[in-house]
């Protein structure tokens, strides 16, 4: 991949683009495998490839400049704005409509906030692009001073771009966070449809889902593998998100029970696992391992997809004395799992695969088969 805005020194978040794709990853194999290289007869799978670029289904753009002349983009050292409308990692539909989103700043006049300044409304704009092609565009704001605008001048913005779902997220702190918890629908839809292997996952504004959706679906495919033939009745999905992996696994005859703290993935995992008519699942708004620690019963199987602080020690001391048989562990930090399955002698690690999530950065994910000895 060649990006003009990485030879000018502009942008450098992609720190191994110079690299071919190639080189890529095989250094990224061999990190994991070295990370992991304390676990004797560990089977490594052939690695899933990603394209190096237009593979990101979701835009998280830091707005700065004027209303006249906005800047989508990140932020520089100083706080002023560099734009990036051009990003050669956004899907095509995303690089089709930053641009028009930028223009939408100044037909709305939304007024940029200024870092330096501490001034100015609108923060971030957040777009994501669905499999089939829709978009959930979010406005960060301060305030709601912008929302009537906003409101008058969607109408015209949906007649250039498919957006399905809007909405204005407030955050109105002078700190570095993208977001604040408020969200103020300008749409009836509320909900994006990522369709993964055929499974209509609900997207709500704050659920975390992966931000390449090809890699995502040969990640949910190969864990279902490793769910299947290991045929448990009874699988947990921890950290379940909007029901990614649990949905995937869920069978006639299994049930399947998954855990996350975000009430608004939950609800969605519900309701899709009720659209495709699996009574045997349930979803519960939690913590992960308060819930394990607390329940008195354990499954066959565990799914855990921890974010990077992986799952620590009481949940892996946990695990190593419940009695579950199979654990499958998707992890996005290969330092933090070999530290988990350092706690969980009695679960051994059998098989791992690395998936190319996030092309062009030594970041990494691995999906790895535990089986009790």
């Amino acid at each position: 991949m060649r990006c003009g805005y990485f030879d000018a020194g502009v942008c450098r978040s992609c720190h191994w683009i110079e690299t071919a794709y190639a080189d890529q990853l095989e250094r990224k194999q061999s990190r994991v495998a070295e990370a992991l290289a304390a676990f004797d007869g560990l089977r490594w799978e052939e690695p899933v490839r990603s394209p190096d670029e237009a593979f990101r289904n979701k835009a998280k753009m830091a707005v700065a400049g004027t209303v006249e002349e906005p800047t989508l983009g990140i932020l520089g050292h100083d706080g002023r704005g560099v734009d990036l409308l051009a990003c050669g990692l956004h899907s095509p539909g995303l690089q089709a409509a930053l641009p028009v989103l930028s223009r939408f700043v100044s037909t709305a006049r939304l007024t940029p906030y200024s870092v330096p300044e501490r001034r100015g409304e609108l923060k971030h704009v957040i777009a994501t692009e669905s499999p089939e092609g829709e978009l959930m565009v979010r406005w960060v704001l301060r305030s709601t001073e912008a929302v009537g605008r906003l409101r008058k001048h969607l109408p015209a913005l949906r007649d250039e771009l498919p957006v399905a779902v809007a909405s204005v997220n407030l955050q109105p702190e002078h700190k570095a966070v993208l977001e604040g918890e408020e969200e103020l629908f300008l749409t009836d839809q509320e909900t994006l449809t990522m369709r993964v292997n055929g499974i209509d996952l609900q997207l709500r504004p704050h659920s975390f889902f992966q931000t390449n959706t090809e890699v995502a679906a040969a990640l949910y495919r190969h864990a279902r593998d490793l769910v299947d033939a290991a045929w448990p009745a009874s699988v947990w999905d921890l950290y379940c998100g909007v029901g990614g992996f649990g949905l995937h696994v869920a069978r006639p005859g299994r049930t399947v029970l998954g855990v996350e703290s975000s009430g608004q993935a939950v609800e969605s995992a519900r309701a899709t696992a009720e659209r495709l008519g699996l009574p045997g699942t349930t979803w519960v708004a939690g913590d992960a391992t308060a819930y394990a620690a607390g329940s008195r019963d354990a499954p066959d199987l565990v799914v855990v997809n921890p974010p990077r602080r992986g799952i620590g020690p009481e949940l892996s001391q946990w695990l190593e004395r419940s009695g579950v048989g199979h654990v499958v562990y998707s992890s996005c930090n290969v330092d933090t799992l070999a530290r988990d399955l350092g706690d969980m002698p009695s679960l051994r690690p059998v098989s791992a695969r690395l998936l190319d999530m996030f092309p062009n950065t030594g970041h990494h994910e691995v999906l790895t088969l535990l089986e009790r000895r």
